[in-house]
């Protein structure tokens, strides 16, 4: 089908296939960034359960290291606050992508049903040019 259409539909179409790729990538980030946060938050739920002598290892590649209660507690608050923030962004990203992909995707229909909105239309004479029809 790509084939029979005009160049400017073809641009169109692959424009919204890379929006399209786009949105799956944003969407990817978005669950992993909300995944790490829940795993983080409850971490920091644990350690508000915990005693602060309680001793706290935390992953550091292979190894567990032991830690301080407080430097753990600061950096998983820090990092909390970060994940939320670049879930938050994220969503954000996720929703011009879609309204980008919507909008162009309505150009393309437009455009090949010779409707004539911005851009899309009859070509160089608009949809009423000659060969169009009428009396």
């Amino acid at each position: 089908m790509q084939g029979n259409l005009p160049p400017e539909a073809q641009e169109k179409l692959e424009e919204l296939q890379d929006l399209q790729e786009t949105a799956q990538q944003v969407a990817a980030q978005k669950q992993q960034a909300e995944t790490t946060l829940r795993e983080s938050e409850n971490a920091l739920e644990a350690l508000d359960d915990a005693e602060e002598d309680t001793e706290i290892y935390r992953e550091v590649g292979e190894l567990l290291v032991k830690s301080e209660y407080s430097e753990a507690y600061e950096e998983l608050e820090e990092k909390v606050d970060s994940l939320e923030i670049r879930v938050d962004t994220l969503e954000k990203q996720e929703e011009r992508v879609r309204e980008q992909f919507e909008e162009l995707q309505e150009e393309l229909q437009e455009m090949l049903q010779g409707a004539g909105g911005p851009g899309g239309g009859g070509g160089p004479m608009g949809p009423g040019g000659p060969g169009a029809g009428g009396d």
